[in-house]
């Protein structure tokens, strides 16, 4: 590589790591106490990724969600797609209540599509298992996809169309499990856990704070400038393929735990990559590291897996069945070329 291409590539990979910082001190700011949960969601709207998040009532989700919407602005708009949209999800709801319906227009005599929540650059699945099948079937095609259908017509979804699913771990009376397909459409699986006593004081102390809309020193970002930052981590960070040969090992073993009934998908494997290089430019890096892939295979892995009967933690089964792969590839990384 010659050196302007070099001082190109530095270029473009600073902009996305400053994109990232901005982001995150404008989320910060709205939420306190969850940091690691920040970083993991911006990892995956960098990743091209989905999120699931298992919380309780009250514990800041649409918050966070509604606060990463209102970071971000549409500099190249698009007029059917609003930046943040919230969708409650109940069990009356209807595919067209989501994706949207195809209306007669009296006037011209024509059918026209009129678009649905779903047609948002951020959305907040909210207590998505409360949901039927068929409903989140529609979902599932939009987060594969980024597409909805009606009346047999596809519609395209913006390119960031980014998902924040949460579901209530405790109150499971009248939901519907997301099948298999499903949960291996979001890219992690974020439990969130009570925070920490000062986060909480922070909490109550900068209630007027977080209220007032941010100033200059929280700017937001152009939508462009997520997408740009995409391509360049694409592009320029590194992934040596002992990382590659370590995921497959991982999956391997994990396969053939007596332990799994059901192991990860390649697809998983294949959706780790772009993560592993998002959270290697959130750590100022241009390569992946062994650190990066131990951090992640949790949020990516567990909520993938189908333990035996009598097993109830998928975290530990993941770290026994990793642990040979990570080890193997922490020495390769060490040993000289």
């Amino acid at each position: 590589m010659d050196r302007t291409s070099q001082a190109n590539r530095a270029v473009l990979l600073d902009k996305a790591y400053n994109l990232l910082l901005t982001l995150e001190s404008r989320l910060k700011r709205a939420v306190r106490g969850r940091d690691q949960v920040i970083e993991l969601i911006l990892v995956a709207i960098l990743a091209d990724g989905h999120v699931l998040l298992e919380d309780f009532p009250g514990s800041g989700k649409t918050t966070l969600a509604k606060a990463l919407g209102e970071s971000i602005y549409n500099d190249k708009p698009e007029p059917p797609i609003t930046m943040f949209r919230r969708i409650q999800f109940t069990p009356d709801l209807l595919p067209s209540d989501i994706t949207g319906m195809t209306i007669f227009e009296p006037d011209s005599g024509s059918f026209t599509f009129r678009p649905g929540p779903l047609f948002a650059h951020v959305v907040l699945a909210d207590e998505i298992n409360r949901t039927s099948p068929k409903v989140q079937s529609a979902m599932l095609e939009a987060m594969a996809e980024k597409q909805v259908t009606v009346d047999n017509t596809s519609h395209a979804l913006g390119r960031l169309f980014f998902v924040i699913a949460t579901q209530n771990p405790r109150d499971q009376a009248g939901t519907y499990p997301l099948p298999v397909a499903q949960h291996d459409r979001f890219l992690f699986k974020i439990r969130m856990n009570n925070i920490d006593r000062d986060s909480e004081l922070d909490v109550l102390r900068s209630i007027h704070e977080r209220c007032t809309p941010p100033g200059n020193d929280f700017p937001m970002v152009p939508k462009s400038a997520i997408l740009e930052a995409r391509q360049s981590v694409d592009n320029f960070i590194y992934v040596d393929d002992r990382i590659n040969q370590c995921l497959v090992d991982m999956a391997n073993a994990l396969r053939q735990s007596p332990y799994v009934a059901q192991g990860i998908s390649t697809r998983s494997l294949v959706l780790m990559i772009p993560a592993l290089k998002a959270c290697a430019l959130k750590r100022a890096r241009d390569y992946v590291t062994a650190d990066d892939v131990s951090y992640l295979v949790p949020y990516v892995f567990a909520h993938r897996l189908e333990l035996t009967a009598g097993m109830e933690d998928p975290i530990k089964v993941i770290r026994e069945c990793c642990k040979k792969p990570l080890e193997d590839l922490c020495r390769s990384t060490l040993r000289k070329r």
